[in-house]
């Protein structure tokens, strides 16, 4: 090799030395400037706290101590003189018989889901309570009743709300001073304080919620760490606790929707990421199905079977279910008579097997339009008007008690269906049904001797159990149709309500060409009453019915019966209140009695939380539309991964649980209260919080600041505090004259005192 060579080896050698060296550099700056982001956060707690000895004893005090004593604080505040009202308060006249009933085992209907009510049970036999206390609205407890004990089993749960709330905002990444502040604020919310006393859902409910925030946000923070351990665990205890908040309430079906969103946007990212497997991505759609459908899903239905299997004996909402799930109640008087129904002489009823499905009924009110013949309806409850029997067609020899032989009512026979109470025959004619207007009236017309051949019905046998003959109608195990020969329509029930001048009971109608198993057009015979047949054999058992049925049914009962709980604009609910009024505080609610003589509570937020959390929702509202304004421009406001996962898990989708929660209250027409808000405050706090993170992280920058915001962390803490001391009297009872609590009375529209 020449010189010149040599010297130009050596001369790109240096140049490639060099461009290395400088390389090395940048890096070595970007990594800088990473660690700087990454460790933000850190730093600005570490400088908060004015040493890094300072920051560790801090670390030992709050991962040890504080825990405990926001746990025994909250269980105090919780649980102070919460026997105080020895009454029947609000809607422990409710929860408290629903509890009696599954000490009882008495079959009962409602529009919640069992589990909470299965825990309020289980508060009365951890009481030693039997059942047999009434919990009639006002009334004084007796004495072999421990209520206490009862309230405090609910309370307990509102109280651990507290320790929940303060591991969620670790989990969510809040420095230690904002931790303790979100904490505190749970801790001293005169609402949760209130409701947490007494017998009743709503502390149950919110405990689920925040235990299925915190699991989500515990499972979101190990999203780096896919199918480990610790991912599997909070994936599964996320499911779990969703499971549960929907199994007390259906407004559990929000928090649900909170983490199916997050999942249907993880999963939306994961199918843009090429270095993932096809693989990978589907076990990350069969995990999450099975977490976060299965396992709730599970939870759901298992309430409801522990629900039926308790409540093994007849009781109050026995017509909600089919005709067999009642027979095979203890003390149940369906199925009891002949199982035979014979012509003239057995009185029935007729129970419709679509979901829902009620019973046939008439009375004596016309319809005001269409034929103005007697109504035809479909009811839930046992009633005399629900009563019917077969009589024969006009051109028989009429039936008449003085025969001595049984004619049974058989398959492809003609027959009158009457109604027992007004001797009308059911009828149906080329007049449009008064809903489905599609569809034939079914109405009541003439008697034994005035009518025409739309009074004649055939009976189509669907399916019919058993070993009896299967040509002859038998109560509950024969299914059939109803058909009207001349109008070759079937009689159903529409699943339709109609209006005030019918009661809003179910329609009842002639289908014309229905599918063959279209239930709304099978019936069975729920009850049989005739003295001319035997009874029913001893030794004759009913088929047992199929769970998931019975769990379908159920549910359609309880939505059925929620979506009735509307305003009525005739009446006056005092108690009732609109969406817009809870985060405004514009009204409370008294929960007992307001005399003199009573310990008296007011529901109602603590002002200067729930004021600051509204304005905090709607300032987040603002900046996000900010941030949207400027990602658009292209410039990025959170620039580290820390900053970006705080303002998911403690702005953004804390934003969005809180609307998922009060948005529907807002355009559902049923009847709404202020106890209604509740879940929403919870992640209101959460954005207050988030808050008053961002103002100390900015304050943090500079000497001065730090100081700010130690004094803004104090401040802010204090107030809550003290607001709460202030209004403590609404939670914890106020005793004597309303009058005496007038400084209680900020705003002119609490109802504290006339």
């Amino acid at each position: 090799m020449d010189s010149a060579t040599a010297s130009g080896a050596a001369n790109a050698a240096t140049e490639l030395d060099s461009v290395l060296k400088q390389r090395r550099a940048v890096d070595a700056v970007n990594d800088e400037q990473l660690v700087e982001e990454t460790d933000e956060v850190e730093r600005e707690h570490l400088e908060s706290a004015g040493s890094a000895g300072d920051a560790i004893s801090l670390h030992s005090l709050e991962s040890v101590a504080m825990p405990v004593i926001f746990t025994l604080l909250a269980i105090f505040v919780r649980m102070y003189k919460i026997g105080a009202n020895k009454h029947v308060v609000w809607d422990e006249a409710h929860f408290g018989k629903f509890g009696s009933q599954y000490l009882r085992h008495e079959f009962y209907h409602d529009v919640h889901p069992p589990l909470g009510k299965m825990l309020v049970g289980l508060s009365g036999y951890i009481a030693g309570y039997n059942g047999s206390f009434s919990f009639t609205s006002g009334e004084e407890y007796p004495e072999y009743v421990d209520f206490v004990k009862m309230r405090i089993f609910n309370a307990a749960f509102s109280a651990m709300c507290v320790p929940v709330a303060y591991f969620t905002a670790k989990a969510i990444g809040f420095s230690l001073p904002v931790v303790w502040f979100f904490t505190i604020t749970v801790l001293c919310e005169n609402s949760y304080t209130t409701l947490g006393r007494f017998i009743l859902l709503d502390s149950m409910l919110l405990f689920f919620t925040v235990t299925s925030f915190y699991c989500f946000v515990k499972f979101h923070n190990e999203r780096k760490a896919p199918f480990a351990l610790n991912w599997w665990k909070w994936l599964l205890l996320t499911g779990f606790n969703l499971g549960c908040a929907i199994s007390v309430k259906m407004v559990g079906l929000f928090i649900i929707t909170l983490v199916g969103i997050y999942t249907v946007v993880d999963l939306w990212n994961f199918l843009g990421d090429k270095g993932m497997s096809w693989r990978r991505y589907l076990s990350h759609w069969a995990a999450r199905i099975i977490g976060l459908i299965m396992i709730p899903m599970a939870v759901f239905m298992f309430s409801f079977y522990i629900h039926f299997k308790l409540l093994s004996h007849s009781g109050s909402g026995d017509s909600n279910m089919s005709s067999l799930f009642q027979a095979n109640l203890i003390g149940s008087d369906v199925g009891r008579g002949p199982r035979d129904v014979a012509v003239g002489s057995s009185f029935v009823t007729f129970k419709n097997q679509a979901l829902g499905g009620q019973l046939l009924h008439s009375h004596v009110q016309l319809y005001p339009e269409g034929s103005g013949q007697q109504q035809v309806t479909g009811y839930g409850y046992n009633d005399s008007n629900n009563v019917w029997y077969f009589d024969r067609v006009r051109e028989s020899t009429p039936w008449s008690r003085n025969e001595t032989e049984v004619e049974l009512v058989t398959v492809g026979e003609q027959y009158r269906i009457v109604h027992n109470l007004t001797h009308r025959n059911l009828h149906s004619h080329e007049v449009h049904a008064a809903v489905s207007s599609t569809e034939w009236e079914v109405s009541g017309y003439g008697d034994d001797t005035i009518g025409d051949f739309k009074d004649y019905w055939v009976l189509e046998f669907m399916n019919q159990p058993g070993k009896e003959n299967k040509t002859v109608l038998h109560p509950l195990t024969t299914s059939f149709r109803i058909k009207n020969t001349y109008m070759n329509c079937y009689l159903a029930q529409t699943n339709e309500h109609y209006p005030e001048w019918g009661f809003r009971q179910m329609e009842i109608a002639c289908l014309r060409n229905p599918f063959k198993k279209d239930k709304r057009t099978w019936w069975n015979v729920e009850t049989n009453e005739d003295e001319r047949l035997p009874d029913r054999p001893d030794n004759f058992r009913f088929p047992g019915t199929n769970f998931f049925k019975d769990f379908v049914r159920l549910n359609l009962a309880m939505m059925a019966s929620n979506n009735a709980l509307i305003p009525e604009e005739d009446k006056l609910d005092v108690l009732a209140s609109s969406a817009w009024q809870w985060p405004t505080l514009y009204l409370g609610l008294r929960i007992c009695s307001w005399g003199d003589q009573y310990i008296k509570y007011f529901l109602l937020g603590t002002p200067v939380s729930t004021w600051a959390s509204s304005l905090a929702v709607v300032g987040l509202c603002v900046a996000i539309a900010v941030l949207v304004l400027r990602w658009q421009r292209q410039y990025k406001s959170l620039k580290s991964e820390r900053s970006l996962n705080l303002f998911l898990m403690g702005g953004l989708y804390p934003l969005l649980a809180w609307g998922l929660h009060y948005a529907p209250f807002v355009i559902m027409s049923r009847v709404t209260y202020v106890h209604h808000y509740l879940p929403a405050l919870y992640f209101a706090l959460i954005i207050l919080a988030y808050s008053l993170q961002v103002a100390m992280d900015r304050l943090n920058r500079s000497t001065l600041g730090r100081t700010m915001a130690k004094a803004l962390f104090l401040l802010a803490s204090a107030s809550v505090v003290l607001c709460f001391i202030h209004f403590s009297p609404m939670s914890f009872g106020m005793e004597g004259p309303a009058r005496d609590y007038s400084y209680l009375k900020w705003v002119s529209t609490w109802d504290i005192y006339n």
